[in-house]
């Protein structure tokens, strides 16, 4: 029976546990009233299983916690650091790494000392923060999506790639001179979890190599990414996933990870680079407004953490049964009558809200409605990524370019859900898939003008 990995149990089992809480329908109306409609302003305390972000909602594990321990909490030069600094250098091969509190803070250092404003960042796909962080650089994100990525339903193995022609003529076109920076983003998180393929990476070396432009990886779960290259790319399926981590490493000019994800920690970013001008640029920054270079704004216990989570997130072992647990979730989810992106990814799955609800248009924010009603009905919390995320609204708030699709996303934190909270969540999905008419729209009462989905609120139409 272990022979089939969708059989096979996780690699690990629990050590300590922690209360989670049951509000009752009523508790959960109130709840999402008082937060304006929006998840994000949700309490903790006030959700039962809680998909809205992979990023350092993960469980640690006991070689981790051990090496916190020894955590050297020196300001410069600490005994943490060196140990963090070569687990980091082992799998990327980068001569010079940076570590920051978080990816959010390394988007800034480096973008903010690698582009000029009026330039562009081309991308896969620009994650919310990673598109704001460029805005504030003063250079402009666009997304080159490979066309593969528009077909949802399609078992294409690498949605994730970029458009290789796109990429070409934007390159050798008009605006070439404007391209600062390439950044391809591993796994592409914006667009459905969906792998890039190492072909795709190394089509991407040559032409930024041949325009002379640098190629940088948004790498936070190369792991991850890693994984998929192995079960779906001819040729690498002999590879360890460690290695194919570090062959994309090798093919970019640096990089910038969250590693809150494929970190396997709370908390924790790093630069990677290899041009010894633009690390010292960096570093300047980083000591100006993270920390010393030592620390860049972490623990040395977090560094202790990390050191260890490098080493372990790259065991076949622990990434079969992430992705086996995913794929199981996935299994669940269509059995339960929602469509989702596919072919399943690994950190998330994608629901198709505009394909649920068709009765809702796009202004009435589809992805949002269907979130809130996992939590009305299951305290289940998550985030929409549709044309409340992505849209483009006028001065009223009013939508005036909807996204292309209308989605949800259930992050799933690493080794902290089992198989019964999974089926939880399915049999809301199955409930809410029985009558999808029932669930009414959304409209925005206010939202700042940037990011503005974390901190939006909203009223529900009324019928």
């Amino acid at each position: 029976m272990l022979s089939d990995p969708i059989r096979k149990p996780p690699p690990y089992r629990i050590k300590v546990v922690e209360p989670i809480p049951f509000l009752s329908p009523e508790q959960r109306r109130a709840a999402l009233a008082e937060a304006g409609y929006n998840p994000f302003n949700l309490r903790a305390d006030q959700v039962t299983i809680d998909f809205l972000s992979d990023s350092g909602t993960g469980a640690t594990s006991t070689d981790q916690e051990a090496a916190a321990a020894r955590g050297d909490e020196s300001y410069a030069g600490a005994r943490s650091w060196f140990r963090f600094r070569d687990a980091a250098a082992l799998l990327t091969g980068y001569p010079h790494l940076l570590p920051t509190h978080q990816g959010r803070a390394a988007e800034r250092v480096l973008f903010t000392s690698l582009l000029k404003p009026g330039q562009l960042c081309l991308s896969n796909t620009h994650f919310d923060t990673t598109g704001a962080n460029v805005t504030l650089a003063g250079a402009e994100a666009r997304d080159l999506p490979c066309a593969e990525a528009r077909d949802l339903d399609s078992d294409e193995p690498f949605k994730g790639n970029i458009d290789l022609d796109a990429l070409e003529s934007t390159l050798a076109g008009p605006e070439g001179s404007r391209v600062g920076l390439v950044l391809m983003t591993i796994t592409n998180n914006g667009f459905g979890g969906q792998p890039v393929s190492m072909a795709n990476l190394e089509a991407v070396r040559e032409i930024t190599q041949r325009h002379g432009v640098p190629f940088f990886l948004d790498a936070a779960r190369f792991a991850e990414n890693a994984w998929l290259v192995k079960q779906r790319e001819p040729g690498y399926s002999h590879w360890t996933p460690r290695k194919i981590a570090t062959r994309a490493f090798e093919l970019a000019d640096g990089c910038l990870i969250s590693l809150k994800k494929d970190g396997l920690t709370a908390i924790g970013g790093l630069i990677g680079l290899r041009d010894e001008n633009l690390w010292q640029q960096c570093e300047a920054l980083l000591i100006a407004t993270e920390g010393f270079s030592t620390y860049g704004g972490l623990a040395g216990h977090d560094l202790e953490r990390l050191a260890v989570g490098l080493r372990e997130v790259t065991e076949p072992s622990y990434l079969e049964g992430r992705a086996t647990q995913t794929a199981r979730f996935a299994r669940m989810i269509n059995d339960a009558g929602v469509d989702i992106i596919q072919p399943a990814g690994i950190h998330a799955l994608y629901l198709n809200a505009g394909r649920l609800l068709p009765h809702l248009t796009p202004a009435e924010f589809p992805g949002h409605s269907l979130g809130c009603q996992l939590f009305l009905d299951g305290g289940i919390r998550c985030a929409e990524l549709g044309s409340l995320y992505l849209g483009t609204l006028d001065e009223e708030n009013r939508l005036t370019g909807p996204a292309p699709f209308e989605l949800v996303r259930l992050a799933i934190p690493r080794r902290v859900y089992t198989e019964e909270h999974f089926a939880y969540v399915a049999g809301v999905l199955g409930d809410i898939a029985k009558d999808p008419e029932r669930i009414r729209g959304y409209r925005i009462a206010s939202a700042p003008p940037l990011l503005r989905h974390f901190k939006v609120r909203l009223e529900p139409i009324q019928a």
